[in-house]
């Protein structure tokens, strides 16, 4: 059961981890290999264990234990097969704790010795790339040293620390344990460690560890006494053996299966990248019809991931501030007239003055343009189309309670810039009157662009609000009107901005590479028109996810259905739990059912028709590139900044 449905378990989202705990889970409850009638029971196991125990305590080796309670009913956490035994795993071996450091004892005869900490003891293998060195005695030696075979249990940390366990196989020559990680090791021929570690690791163990640890704030950890009380499931030895080996195999497949996946990701992201960039490296809205008609029809292989769907995104952005997304119309005014006039405005503003003159910025030089604009277009930067500047926090510290109290006009910050998805609709400061004195309260609409901390994240205001010198505002001239195209734009180029931020701690860029960006200005009813055009494509991809989403959450459903049968023994199409039923109606569906649902919403029959309908770019509109045999390949993407062909003008111009 398990194996014919592994596909559907490791292809579900997070498939392959939720399939190693099945695969664990199976095991300690003895459901993954046959039992056979001929093994020696566990009852007689233990016997041989107890038996060799009080040899060695006889022989003075080791400290007579104290007895452990006896198991009781309601500690099993579920039925044993034929053969098997529970039993305390403090009766199974000895555990023991390591070296505590800064002890203040006498060292007559000092080691150095390496020795193994929490950091050093993952689930399953011990990472041993840092190891530290603790000064023993010698005397104490035989105490702390590790020997082959030996169980290292970690008692806790953070919660995913809490009893993670690995077997120590001699990978120094001579080392030591912590008092954090505990040892285990078997007093006979009888112990299996690499059956305990199986057990250890396994779900039912990691709920016992969380169960029985003793909390505070994000930590955990278990001591001795629980780790001996721990209630432990024990098969005959040599169905320990057939386990192991089995999970074994089992193991070896999941990883394939995740090579597999990651590789299946890298090549989709692969093709994605190299079929999307076929549209944004077209020149023309007649090349990007015909670039669209070939990579349309491999859309059902492309959208299947919001990954895609995101680069998607990006693309129709792209095609947006390149023109390439709405057809030119001769008829508008060019964007050469719309500075004219945002210029017009800004100077009767000086003479009445309302604003400060601002300095000239020279002329874009034709090498410093990234792309060719269409007819009508021109470039510009922020400070030439509106009101462009930093926010103000004049007043140190800028802690200041009294800054803030009583709390009266909205501070943003830029947490709340890069969580805003377009539009700032959540405040947690307000300044009080001292507090706007010493700032400034920006309209609701102005487009903010944080340049530090997280930068080139931008959205606009939802509401009046302040914001502190951390964030950049722009508010367009009223000639200009829409900041909403802006704001798309700020997208696009933000892997610029982040390419000119130094590499520090804390990454910040300036207003200076901010003030050159430069920025493909369309005339301005079309980009009214590209705005609604955008708008339109995203809600699209937004309906695309939610489908990817519940696409998703019914396969996860289907399998986790399908382990609750593997588990329980219960077939799955036998189950009528509400997830499966869920799952199986969305999943199962008849080709006849299929047909029947596309005959009633014919725009739900594939993505590739979504899109086709979504993106139909109509006719082909030719103009002029100008300056055609200058460009080259390189030069048509929205993101190259390299040998000065990038969006930034140098600051000063040439």
């Amino acid at each position: 059961m398990l194996l014919l449905n592994i596909n559907l378990l490791a292809t579900a989202p997070g498939g392959v981890a939720r399939l190693r705990e099945l695969i664990l889970t199976l095991a300690v409850q003895g459901k993954l290999v046959p039992q056979d009638p001929g093994d020696e029971p566990a009852s007689e196991l233990l016997k041989k264990i107890r038996v060799e125990k009080d040899r060695l305590i006889a022989a003075g080796k080791i400290k007579r234990d104290k007895p452990l309670a006896e198991i009781t009913e309601e500690e099993k956490p579920f039925g044993l097969p034929v053969g098997w035994k529970w039993a305390r795993f403090g009766d199974l071996a000895l555990i023991s704790s390591g070296v505590t450091l800064g002890r203040k004892t006498l060292i007559a005869s000092p080691l150095l010795l390496p020795y193994l900490r929490v950091a050093n003891v993952q689930r399953w293998h011990l990472k041993l790339s840092s190891i530290k060195n603790v000064v023993i005695d010698s005397s104490e030696l035989d105490r702390f040293q590790l020997v082959s075979g030996d169980l290292l249990i970690t008692e806790g940390g953070d919660w995913d620390k809490v009893g993670r366990t690995a077997i120590w196989r001699d990978e120094l020559p001579t080392c030591l344990h912590q008092n954090h990680v505990f040892k285990v090791r078997g007093t006979s021929a009888e112990w299996n460690p690499q059956w305990a570690q199986l057990f250890l690791n396994s779900p039912v163990a990691r709920a016992y560890f969380a169960f029985s640890a003793k909390q505070t704030t994000n930590l955990a950890s278990i001591n001795m006494t629980e780790l001996k009380h721990c209630v432990f499931p024990l098969p005959p030895l040599a169905e320990q053996s057939r386990i192991v080996t089995r999970v074994e195999e089992l193991m070896r497949l999941c990883d394939a299966l995740e090579v597999k996946g990651q590789l299946e990701a890298a090549q989709h992201a692969q093709l994605v990248a190299t079929l999307l960039g076929a549209l944004t490296d077209s020149d023309t809205p007649a090349q990007l019809a015909e670039n669209w008609q070939r990579v349309a029809c491999y859309f059902d292989l492309l959208l299947d991931r919001p990954q895609a769907v995101d680069a998607l995104e990006q693309t129709i952005l792209q095609l947006a501030v390149r023109g390439l997304l709405v057809p030119q119309d001769p008829q508008d005014e060019p964007a050469s007239a719309l500075l004219q006039k945002i210029r017009a405005e800004k100077d009767q503003l000086i003479a009445q003055g309302k604003i400060k003159r601002d300095k000239p910025l020279p002329p874009v030089a034709e090498d410093e343009q990234p792309f060719a604009l269409p007819p009508g277009w021109c470039w510009a930067r922020f400070p030439e189309l509106g009101e462009f500047g930093r926010g103000k926090s004049k007043h140190r510290p800028r802690n200041d309670p009294a800054l803030f109290n009583p709390p009266k006009y909205p501070l943003i910050q830029t947490g709340e810039v890069s969580r805003a998805k377009g539009v700032v609709q959540e405040v947690h400061s307000y300044y009080s009157d001292l507090g706007l004195e010493q700032s400034r309260m920006w309209p609701k609409g102005t487009l903010c662009i944080t340049i530090a901390a997280n930068i080139a994240e931008s959205a606009t205001l939802g509401f009046d609000s302040c914001f502190p010198d951390s964030v950049v505002g722009f508010v367009p001239a009223r000639a200009m009107g829409n900041v909403e195209y802006f704001l798309l734009f700020v997208e696009t180029a933000k892997a610029d901005l982040l390419a000119f931020a130094p590499a520090t701690a804390q990454k910040n860029i300036n207003l200076e590479i901010l003030s050159s960006l430069l920025i493909p200005l369309p005339p301005l009813n079309e980009l009214a028109r590209i705005v609604t055009r955008v708008t339109q494509l995203r809600h699209l991809c937004a309906e695309l996810r939610a489908r990817l989403a519940a696409s998703q959450s019914t396969q996860a459903q289907l399998a986790e259905a399908l382990v609750d049968s593997v588990d329980s023994g219960v077939p799955v199409l036998a189950q009528k739990t509400p997830a499966f039923a869920q799952a199986s109606e969305a999943t199962l569906l008849g080709p006849a059912t299929l047909e029947e649902h596309h005959a009633k919403h014919p725009h739900h029959r594939s993505r590739s028709t979504l899109w086709q309908r979504a993106l139909s770019f109509g006719p082909a509109v030719s103009y002029s590139v100008g300056r055609a045999g200058r460009r080259s390949a390189r030069a048509s993407s929205v993101f190259d900044v390299r040998r000065g062909r990038g969006r930034f003008a140098q600051p000063g111009g040439r």
